[in-house]
C-alpha cells in the first residue's frame, strides 16, 4: 500500500490495527529495518504500508528474499545445523512464492496520486518485478490535494454534467487523463521552481569562483607586497573621494573627518589637517602625498618588524580576511534570497532584484575586505619570545652579596666551580672551604630559615633565591 506522506502511513496503520490486519509500516522513520521489511513485501499473505520515499534500493521478490531471511534468522555455529535451517527456509519461499503466484502475484494499492508520475510509476513498478505477476491500483478521492488545487472545478462541473452523485464510484479514461493533465501543472511548476534556484545559485557561484580566485592567487604567489600595496593605495584612493569632493575649494573639504578615517585606518593622522591649509593645495596632491606618506609607514614597520615576518604577516591576514567576510556574505545572502521574493509584489522580477543587491553586496564585501587587511597590518604588533633562565641554572654571582673576591667565578659554567673538590676553598673568595660554603647541601633549609652560609640573610634572599 503506497501512501504519499508519513501522517497518512500511520493514519492507515491505525485503521489497519483496528481491524487486527497484521501489517508493516515502512515510513523512513524506522531506516535501520527498512531494507528486510521491503524484502518480505512478497510473501504470502504479508501487508505493507510504504510512502514514496521508503524502501528503494531493494527488490521484492515474491516469497520473500533468502539472503535476508538467512542473515536474520539463520544464528547456529554448527555447520549441519545452519546448513537444515538454510534448506528449511528455502523450501518455504518456494512455497509462498507459489501461493502468491496462485492469487495473482504482488498487489499494489495507493491511497492516492502523487503530484508526479514519475512517483506513480515507481509504486507502480513494484508489481511484476523479474517477470514475476503483479497487480496496481490507485484510487483518489475528488477532496485529494492534487485534485482540489489543480482540477477542482472544472472536475465538479465536468461530473455535475454527467450526474454523477456523491460517494459514486468513478471509473472513466476521462478522469484519468484529468488526473494526468493535473500532475502535468505540479511538474510544471516545480520545474519552474527548480530553474528559478538554479538561476539564484548560478549567482553565487559566479562571486564564489572570483573568491577562490582570489584565495589561490594568494596562495601561489612568493611574493604579495605588490599585492599589499594596491590595496593600501585603493583605500586610501577612496577614504579621500569619500571626503574630498572632486574639483572643490580646501574650505570645502572634511579634513577632520578624513584624519579620524587615518587614525583609524594606520593609527596616526599624519597631519593631514595642517596640509589643506598649505598653499596651492589640491585633491588631487593631496591624495597623492597621503598614499606616499601611507607607503612610508608601512615600509618602517616593514623594517622594525623584519622583512620575512612581515611577507609572512601580509599572507596570513589577506587569508584570513577573506575566510572571514566571504563567510558573512554568504549568510547575508541566504537572508537575502529568503525576502527577495516578496518584490513581486511591487511589479519587480526577484531574480533581477537579486542580482543587483547581490552584487551590491560582493563590491561591499571586497571594500570591507581591503580596509580589513590595512587596519590589521597597520595596528599589529609582534612579539618575540624573551629568553628566559631555566630553573635550576642561578645566577651565583648575585646570590651572595656579602661574599668578596672574583664574581665570574660563581657562574656555572666555570670550571673551577664545577669541579671543585668539597674540602677545597670554595671559589667564591670566603676563605671556607667549598663544602662549608657554596657547596654545602641545602635541600632542606625553608625558604625563611638563616642561610647556612652565615651571611645573616634568609635563605631564599642568599643561596635559596631563584
Amino acid at each position: 500500500m503506497g501512501t504519499v506522506s508519513i501522517e497518512k502511513s500511520e493514519y492507515l496503520s491505525d485503521m489497519l490495527k483496528k481491524r487486527k490486519v497484521k501489517h508493516n509500516v515502512l515510513n523512513a522513520k524506522y531506516h535501520e529495518e527498512e531494507a528486510y521489511i521491503v524484502s518480505q513485501a512478497g510473501r504470502f499473505a504479508a501487508v505493507t504500508i510504504a510512502t514514496n520515499m521508503a524502501g528503494r534500493g531493494t527488490d521484492i521478490q515474491l516469497g520473500g528474499n533468502l539472503d535476508m531471511r538467512i542473515e536474520r534468522e539463520v544464528q547456529e555455529d554448527d555447520e549441519s545445523k545452519r546448513q537444515k535451517k538454510i534448506e528449511k527456509i528455502t523450501a518455504e519461499i518456494k512455497e509462498e512464492k507459489r501461493k502468491v503466484i496462485e492469487v495473482g502475484g504482488l498487489f499494489v494499492l495507493g491511497t492516492e496520486r502523487h503530484e508526479s508520475r514519475r512517483i506513480d510509476n515507481q509504486l507502480r513498478g513494484r508489481s511484476g518485478r523479474q517477470g514475476d505477476p503483479g497487480y496496481s491500483k490507485f484510487f483518489l478521492s475528488m477532496e485529494d490535494d492534487l485534485m482540489r488545487i489543480f482540477g477542482g472545478e472544472r472536475m465538479d462541473s465536468w461530473m455535475q454534467k454527467l450526474g454523477f452523485e456523491e460517494g459514486e464510484s468513478l471509473t472513466h479514461p476521462w478522469l484519468n487523463r484529468a488526473v494526468e493533465k493535473s500532475q502535468e501543472k505540479v511538474e510544471a511548476r516545480n520545474y519552474d521552481i527548480r530553474k528559478t534556484l538554479l538561476k539564484f545559485d548560478n549567482v553565487m557561484n559566479d562571486q564564489r569562483r572570483a573568491i577562490y580566485d582570489q584565495r589561490k592567487e594568494v596562495m601561489t604567489e612568493e611574493d604579495l607586497e605588490e599585492t599589499i600595496t594596491d590595496i593600501r593605495h585603493d583605500i586610501v584612493d577612496a577614504i579621500v573621494e569619500n571626503h574630498i569632493p572632486p574639483r572643490s575649494y580646501a574650505q570645502d573639504w572634511d579634513t577632520k573627518g578624513l584624519s579620524i578615517e587615518a587614525k583609524r585606518l594606520f593609527s596616526k593622522d599624519f597631519g593631514l589637517e595642517a596640509w589643506s591649509k598649505e598653499e596651492g593645495m589640491d585633491g588631487e596632491g593631496f591624495a597623492d602625498r597621503f598614499i606616499d606618506e601611507a607607503d612610508r609607514f608601512m615600509a618602517k614597520r616593514s623594517v622594525d618588524i623584519g622583512p620575512e615576518v612581515m611577507r609572512q604577516l601580509e599572507r596570513t591576514v589577506l587569508l584570513q580576511s577573506i575566510d572571514s567576510h566571504w563567510k558573512e556574505h554568504l549568510s547575508q545572502l541566504d537572508h537575502l534570497r529568503q525576502v527577495i521574493q516578496l518584490r513581486a509584489y511591487g511589479q519587480r522580477n526577484p531574480l533581477d532584484e537579486y542580482k543587483t543587491e547581490s552584487f551590491s553586496m560582493f563590491e561591499s564585501m571586497l571594500r570591507s575586505t581591503r580596509e580589513h587587511v590595512t587596519m590589521l597590518l597597520s595596528h599589529i604588533e609582534v612579539r618575540q619570545p624573551e629568553d628566559v633562565p631555566k630553573l635550576g641554572e642561578p645566577d651565583l654571582g648575585n646570590m651572595d652579596e656579602n661574599h668578596s673576591g672574583d664574581q665570574s667565578a660563581l657562574k656555572p659554567n666555570n670550571p673551577a666551580w664545577k669541579n671543585t673538590p668539597r674540602n677545597a676553598a670554595c671559589p667564591c673568595g670566603s676563605g671556607k672551604k667549598y663544602k662549608h660554603c657554596h657547596g654545602q647541601v641545602m635541600a632542606k633549609v625553608g625558604r625563611n630559615d638563616p642561610c647556612p652560609c652565615n651571611s645573616g640573610k634568609k635563605y631564599k634572599h642568599c643561596h635559596g633565591a631563584i
